[in-house]
């Protein structure tokens, strides 16, 4: 039994949706479909959840829910027009602007993106259709629970021949609407793949899979066509965003494969996500490779203490992290050396006011030899199993580098046998990439 999850770009037309119908019917074993909301159907389109939030604004700065609803429900209702259906969503739309005129949650109102999608292809297979708000469960402070989501979607999709769900969203105790974050509907479909402990979790998308780099950066970007759960995070958290990072969770449990496919090439093989124990117990075997992945982002910041015997102060770095913490923020890397450490952040969760404000903190609770700011970093991740048991790995790493006239700012492994983190500067990324892919794959 599959579980298939259709993104923004699979469902973002009623041609798009006539596409994933024919994937859906030519293979028996998919017994439930999750979809997303439609996104863009060209370029300088907008995706149908992106107008949802402008709804929800235009509404809150006095515009009419019915103006405001308009551009949503046209866009519905030219999907269910040409896919030649008598389904009437007007007394749908007639729900969401009630609710939304009685002050309903931002997060209902975009999650009915996901809803109405949900709706028109459930009635275009002739499948039922299961609100997520029946399947997926939030505790009274909104975070996810699992223990009840599988308890009760066990049960309801246990009863279900064919399904379709919508993606996105549950329900708090109070019956609230709750989404997770962007991208979240790959969580969704985890979730169902593990309530019915799916013989794999197909998530289709509009690429061919994950890419040994970003091919938006270094031309003829190989395919990885298996890596696992650890891998799958590591490269998602640092910038490959096919798939969200979390989607592993749900799915863990039962070690049920993802197959990442692209909908408008299903001839494609894809990327195969393996559980991680069950490929290092060589169950799941692939093409020896140096390297599985390069990925990296821009525009980190890095506070860099120094002080004389830093290393015998105790509570020295726990002062720094409450700092840290007290600001809302959470580290992404610690590089140290005895009289040195380097608390690296995102930039774009920091203003030059709150830098100032974070580096005045640490001296009043630090007292410092010297303290100063790195702007404008960006961070490199090269993945790979058994990195650290390579003789030459990081040799290989810092002389594509070098070859290529890069400066490294940061150096980060510790004693992880998955990845070598480095730094350098923004300016300098781009050529970073090539350099290391050159250096580790294209040999």
């Amino acid at each position: 039994m599959k579980v298939a999850k259709f993104g923004g770009t699979s469902v973002a037309n009623a041609q798009c949706i006539s596409r994933v119908k024919n994937i859906i019917l030519s293979d028996p074993e998919i017994r439930f479909v999750v979809v997303s909301a439609p996104g863009k159907r060209e370029k300088d389109d907008t995706k149908i959840t992106d107008l949802l939030y402008k709804c929800y604004d235009n509404v809150r700065y006095g515009t009419s829910v019915k103006e405001a609803f308009k551009p949503v429900a046209s866009r519905f209702n030219a999907i269910v027009s040409e896919l030649g259906l008598t389904l009437d969503l007007e007394s749908e739309y007639e729900s969401i602007r009630q609710h939304v005129g009685h002050g309903a949650s931002c997060d209902y109102l975009v999650s009915r993106g996901e809803y109405l999608c949900a709706k028109i292809v459930a009635c275009y297979l002739g499948w039922e259709f299961i609100d997520a708000s029946r399947l997926i469960c939030f505790d009274e402070d909104g975070m996810f629970d699992p223990e009840k989501t599988e308890a009760i979607a066990s049960k309801l999709l246990g009863s279900a021949q064919n399904a379709v769900i919508p993606g996105f969203y549950g329900t708090t105790p109070d019956g609230a609407i709750k989404t997770f974050s962007r991208g979240g509907s790959d969580i969704s479909g985890a979730i169902v793949a593990g309530a019915v402990n799916a013989s794999v979790y197909e998530n289709w998308t509009d690429v061919d899979g994950f890419m040994r780099c970003d091919p938006r950066v270094v031309e003829d970007s190989e395919l990885i066509e298996m890596l696992t759960y650890k891998e799958l995070r590591e490269l998602s958290y640092m910038g490959a965003n096919v798939l969200h990072p979390d989607s592993i969770f749900p799915v863990r449990k039962n070690d049920i494969p993802i197959s990442i496919r692209n909908t408008f090439n299903p001839k494609a093989k894809g990327t195969l996500i393996v559980p991680t124990t069950r490929f290092l117990n060589g169950i799941y075997v692939r093409k020896e490779t140096f390297i599985t992945g390069i990925a990296g982002k821009k525009d980190f910041v890095g506070i860099a203490i120094e002080k004389s015997m830093m290393n015998s102060e105790l509570g020295f770095g726990r002062r720094i992290l409450n700092v840290i913490e007290d600001n809302g923020l959470a580290f992404e890397h610690i590089p140290s050396g005895i009289d040195t450490l380097t608390v690296i952040l995102d930039g774009h969760k920091l203003s030059e006011e709150l830098i100032r404000k974070l580096v005045f903190e640490i001296e009043n609770v630090c007292s410092p030899d010297n303290i100063h700011v790195i702007r404008d970093l960006a961070l490199i991740a090269i993945v790979g199993h058994g990195l650290s048991f390579r003789p030459g790995a990081a040799a290989k790493v810092f002389g594509s580098l070098a070859a290529a006239n890069v400066n490294i700012k940061m150096i980060d492994q510790g004693s992880s046998e998955l990845n070598i983190i480095i730094a350098v500067e923004n300016k300098d990324y781009e050529k970073a990439l090539n350099a290391l892919y050159d250096g580790l794959v294209r040999k």
